[in-house]
């Protein structure tokens, strides 16, 4: 079976991996698991699916980006998005995705540093 593949910006690229560096520091599945792309035991696809719903919900993409930036199908990425959605309705979940929400909004609209070449 062949990769599903779409141009992804690079930008899209590191928002992708922010949101799976957060989750992974999270849960402690580890972020190179996340992105294997055969397929996963079952608590690292519901991590690599908080990262997708993360990635929907604060960053504000569409279904189609968020599938293109994890190198996954928009199906895919939309039943990741809606098991988290559901997922909110316990407290532990809902508490977990908004501190995550808020750690990655903090490093998103931290001022930029210019670092020396």
């Amino acid at each position: 079976m062949e990769r599903y593949r779409a141009p992804v910006r690079r930008e899209d690229r590191i928002r992708a991996a922010l949101a799976l560096e957060l989750v992974s520091a999270s849960t402690g599945v580890p972020k190179e698991i996340m992105q294997v792309r055969s397929r996963l035991d079952g608590r690292a696809c519901r991590a690599r699916w908080l990262a997708m719903y993360l990635a929907y919900v604060t960053f504000g993409w569409p279904m189609d980006r968020v599938a293109h930036a994890f190198g996954l199908n928009r199906s895919t990425a939309a039943a990741a998005c809606r098991w988290a959605e559901d997922g909110r309705d316990r407290p532990a979940m809902d508490d977990l995705l908004e501190r995550l929400e808020r750690c990655a909004r903090a490093v998103l609209e931290a001022p930029a540093c210019e670092l020396p070449a």
